[in-house]
């Protein structure tokens, strides 16, 4: 008769092979979720332009400065700000633009913010770019003006177009 005792350590020490096997043999497998090839060893974050028609003057440092800290703390990635980097990753915020998205009485209730993020990764090691679009929507209050919920979502704002971008690029999503 098996015991309870004993089913447990049958899957544990299939689920540790299981692991052992992923971490052996995929080198660009990482629990954080993001894929880089073991011959990747920097980065560079080049500074995001701001190209909306509408332009938010802290969206695009704080952007750079979060794409940059997330890749640094959750890949093994070094940042390097020479020509010489392994990866280059470029962009620009492609859209930063406001419409109802509610409305009742005939009046706007409800407006959206949509940010939209355009970005290159070019692997110099491989000689191949890839481009990427990343956008979010945020919603708020048409009785808020446009600088108020820019105030309020900011963070949020940062926040989610960070993780867009870095899936995008290191988790293929």
């Amino acid at each position: 008769m098996v015991t309870s005792k004993k089913i447990f350590l049958i899957l544990f020490y299939a689920l540790s092979v299981f692991i052992g096997t992923i971490t052996t043999s995929c080198g660009a497998y990482s629990f954080s979720g993001a894929s880089v090839p073991d011959s990747i060893k920097t980065v560079k974050v080049n500074p995001f332009d701001n190209k909306a028609r509408y332009v938010n003057t802290q969206l695009a440092s704080r952007l750079t400065n979060q794409v940059t800290q997330k890749i640094t703390n959750q890949t093994r990635l070094s940042p390097t700000n020479g020509d010489n980097a392994h990866y280059e990753i470029s962009g620009y915020i492609s859209d930063y633009s406001v419409t109802t998205s509610g409305i009742s009485n005939q009046q706007a209730v409800n407006n959206r913010l949509t940010v939209g993020v355009h970005i290159s990764l070019n692997n110099h090691l491989a000689g191949k770019t890839e481009e990427y679009d990343v956008s979010r929507s945020f919603e708020f209050s048409a009785n808020t003006s446009l600088q108020t919920a820019e105030a309020a979502l900011l963070d949020e704002i940062i926040r989610g177009l960070t993780d867009d971008i870095f899936n995008r690029i290191f988790s293929n999503w």
